[in-house]
């Protein structure tokens, strides 16, 4: 196995460090390269990623000149995790809020499932509220869970976590240059995942909310993500 985890970062100079060294510790089976894509910060981001670059075994940073989009970061990460002959990625989130510590048992779950893309779900261990998770969200995410469970047919339980596991088929077949550059990128994976009739499925991760920013607008993620329901009936992610 070789593997790449992508961590998109958008002035996330404070938390970059410790969640390194959690990455570090977790020891994830085959981790070939850590990439760190600062996604033009305006911050000490891309500043605190190249030290870390510096005094850390196996971390690679890619500074992208202005701000894309998280979907924009995951790109770049993407591509250089195939430019690297990966056979499997994650995408661990600079802020620290999906546990690099579940990453082993999500690479488990995702061979011994033979899954192509694995999402970690907040709502299926139950402590989505225990662990800070705002009651909108937890509401938004069931309205939209409910057709989107529907369309894609798909029994998940939370289809906008960001942690998502990709495997070799997926690294190699879905068309990511193609999808969104804003937060509805996991959205079009899962979409174009099905699509093209890969295995997709979740396993629960711990959900842990702190002092983070969230840069994402609830209403336009929601009607981004209706589109992409609308356009998945009229078959615009297939192949």
């Amino acid at each position: 196995m070789k593997l790449v985890a992508v961590v998109p970062a958008y002035n996330a100079a404070r938390h970059l460090p410790d969640l390194i060294r959690r990455i570090v510790a977790a020891r994830p089976p085959g981790l070939l390269r850590t990439v760190i894509v600062d996604d033009g910060s305006s911050d000490d981001t891309a500043r605190v990623a190249q030290h870390l670059a510096e005094t850390t075994d196996g971390i690679e940073v890619a500074v992208r000149p202005r701000n894309g989009g998280y979907g924009a970061a995951m790109k770049t990460g993407l591509a250089i995790a195939r430019a690297l002959s990966a056979d499997r990625a994650a995408s661990v989130h600079a802020d620290g809020q999906y546990s690099p510590e579940a990453l082993p048992a999500l690479l488990a779950a995702l061979d011994g499932r033979r899954l192509d893309l694995l999402q970690g779900s907040r709502i299926a261990g139950g402590q989505a509220r225990a662990g800070g998770m705002p009651l909108y969200k937890l509401a938004g995410n069931w309205a939209l869970g409910m057709l989107e469970r529907r369309i894609f047919g798909l029994p998940m339980t939370d289809f906008h976590s960001g942690y998502l596991v990709y495997g070799q088929r997926a690294l190699a077949e879905i068309p990511f240059a193609q999808l969104s550059d804003s937060f509805d990128f996991d959205v079009e994976v899962i979409a174009s995942a099905q699509a093209r009739g890969l295995a997709v499925g979740e396993a629960p991760i711990p959900t842990r909310y702190g002092d983070e920013i969230s840069h994402l607008n609830p209403l336009t993620y929601g009607l981004r993500v209706l589109r992409i329901l609308w356009r998945f009936k009229r078959g615009n992610y297939g192949v």
